[in-house]
């Protein structure tokens, strides 16, 4: 039966980039896929594009495509990403600068636009689902607003004749379902099809984590090699049975263990896991070895999408201040109290308004609070303040009284580090899935 063998080179904004090279390089694969995008990392991406209108894509784009355009052309290999961000455009004209660096001519880079519906939503009555409030009463506060697109503008760009795809918002496993149903010729209605390529999609979409990365816990899951990580290749056939593997020698394993805990990774009900093309259903999958560093999943089915399209909602939310300084030798643990203390005080006594307060000491309550502390004391602590203000000059006043710790707190303070930054936060909604109108352009080197 016929195979596509896909590689997922990223699993993250900023990914190691060998692993990519290595499955472009040994990994025997049809596609390369690079998946980059967070639900904050695109709200950033729109603040970056604001600034700069020739900004907004993954700020690696550049490094990954001279490291992977190459080799990829000499082996047949096609890429699609999500690089493109708040950007897609922008990010497929430095796509075709590098490959015309390179020596590529006739490279042909398709970017897929129209997720962007920021219009749109600021003019409708949408539902907030974090909150039942109104997308109306966030005003000015939003910066942008995101919908998931499908696989379906991307199977038009590899028709189209596409060596390069590049998304802006796009449903993960998506990335990966495209090119299945571009090779197989499965219909956009053949809804258990796009269900076992969600599950392919969604078991590779994370890229080293499927590998042993993110699951490592030594002497209860040892992984070997995490520094040399592999990242999966995704056999899969015209009946969507999917294989995951790996790079035979590169470090990391593919075992029942590493897959299933990616396949319950971000899936609320295996049921029922909404995507844009597909309500897929995981219930009833099944894995088996079969063979060193090689899971083979079946059983997933589907049911016809929602019509409906997830969108995230950027908005800037806050903004949080932060001042750290460390403390070690005999007694560190009471200095680093003291000092909190100190900060406590002197915020309430200069009046500084927080919407939010923590002091920590990292190393010893920051992560589970003061009742599962326990255990000897540790030789240093790193004492924490972080607060959440409406201002950026209140954000501020709070690392600035944590670096007065140095001549004005406990002996021994070094090392004092301070911060203050706007935070952009993502809300969602949900909204008919013609708002967005997706569109690709092709570009050739």
């Amino acid at each position: 039966m016929r195979t596509v063998r896909m590689g997922a080179g990223a699993g993250y904004a900023g990914d190691r980039i060998e692993p990519a090279v290595e499955l472009a390089e040994k990994g025997e694969i049809d596609y390369l896929v690079f998946e980059c995008l967070a639900e904050r990392t695109i709200a950033l991406a729109q603040q970056a594009r604001l600034r700069d209108p020739g900004a907004g894509y993954d700020p690696l784009l550049e490094a990954r495509m001279r490291a992977v355009l190459e080799p990829c052309r000499r082996r047949g290999i096609r890429i699609v990403t999500n690089m493109g961000a708040a950007n897609p455009g922008a990010a497929a004209e430095r796509t075709r600068a590098v490959a015309r660096d390179l020596g590529l001519a006739g490279l042909k880079v398709a970017a897929v636009t129209g997720d962007d519906v920021l219009d749109a939503v600021k003019a409708g009555e949408w539902r907030v689902e974090e909150t039942g409030g109104a997308v109306r009463d966030l005003g000015n506060r939003i910066i942008s607003a995101n919908a998931y697109l499908g696989a379906g503008p991307i199977v038009r760009a590899l028709a189209e004749g596409a060596d390069v795809v590049i998304t802006g918002r796009v449903g993960d496993p998506a990335l990966f379902l495209a090119p299945l149903v571009h090779a197989f010729g499965w219909a956009m209605d053949d809804w258990d099809a796009l269900g076992r390529g969600t599950l392919a999609g969604h078991l590779l979409e994370c890229a080293g984590q499927v590998t042993g990365g993110y699951f490592a816990d030594p002497g209860r899951k040892d992984v070997a090699g995490l520094a040399r990580l592999g990242f999966p290749v995704g056999i899969v056939d015209e009946a969507g049975t999917v294989e995951i593997t790996k790079v035979p020698g590169s470090g990391g394993a593919v075992t029942l263990a590493t897959c299933k805990e990616q396949l319950l990774y971000e899936v609320h009900d295996p049921a029922r896991y909404f995507q844009p093309d597909v309500v897929a259903d995981f219930s009833a999958v099944r894995m088996e070895e079969a063979g060193p560093d090689r899971v083979r999943a079946t059983g997933a089915r589907g049911a016809p999408a929602t019509g409906l399209l997830k969108v995230s909602v950027g908005i800037i939310d806050s903004y949080i201040g932060e001042g750290q300084i460390s403390y070690a030798g005999p007694g560190a643990v009471a200095r680093g109290r003291l000092a909190l203390e100190i900060v406590r005080e002197r915020l309430a006594l200069t009046g500084v308004a927080t919407r939010e307060l923590r002091l920590d000491l990292i190393g010893v309550d920051a992560l589970h609070g003061e009742r599962l502390a326990a255990g000897r004391e540790p030789y240093e602590v790193r004492a924490r303040v972080a607060g959440r203000t409406d201002s950026l000059a209140e954000a501020v006043r709070i690392g600035n009284e944590v670096e007065t710790l140095y001549t004005n707190g406990p002996a021994g303070g070094g090392g004092a580090w301070k911060s203050a930054r706007e935070v952009v936060g993502v809300v969602s909604v949900l909204v008919p899935a013609d708002l967005a109108r997706p569109r690709v352009t092709i570009l050739e080197a």
